[in-house]
């Protein structure tokens, strides 16, 4: 199997401090981890719901992907990101099967996950990221 399970939803949000607030307000839920990933140009907040997370990210450059989000769509729904034991096998697995990928090779995101992005017009519409937890870290 090349996905075990939804590793988070990515949301852009324009105030990364206000969205961690009325998430914890609304939901009780507060960040297990946050970081700026620079090399995409992101803040981002992990909260953790059930076996997952929701990802909170606010752009911190004015030409990261999540700002041209923003910008053109507004705040919400970003991306859907599965865990893979094996993001090599899993990207072979999907170039064999045609399918448009945005990145060929894993990058290094968040948490030190090794990560890659396949891109929306693959499957409905929707952005998806592949993500290779670091088996030593948790959140």
């Amino acid at each position: 199997m090349l996905v075990y399970n939804l590793d988070h939803v990515g949301i852009a949000v324009r105030d990364l401090e206000s969205a961690i607030a009325a998430y914890g307000d609304k939901y009780g839920v507060e960040p297990l981890h946050r970081e700026v990933v620079e090399s995409q140009g992101v803040e981002e907040a992990l909260l953790p719901i059930g076996g997952s997370f929701v990802q909170l990210l606010q752009p911190v450059d004015s030409n990261s992907p999540v700002a041209r989000f923003l910008e053109k769509r507004g705040e919400g729904l970003h991306h859907v990101a599965y865990a893979v034991l094996d993001i090599d096998a899993a990207l072979a697995h999907l170039r064999a099967g045609g399918a448009k990928l945005i990145d060929e090779t894993p990058r290094v995101g968040g948490r030190g996950a090794r990560i890659a992005f396949v891109h929306p017009a693959d499957l409905a519409g929707t952005l998806m990221e592949l993500v290779e937890p670091r088996l030593d870290q948790d959140g």
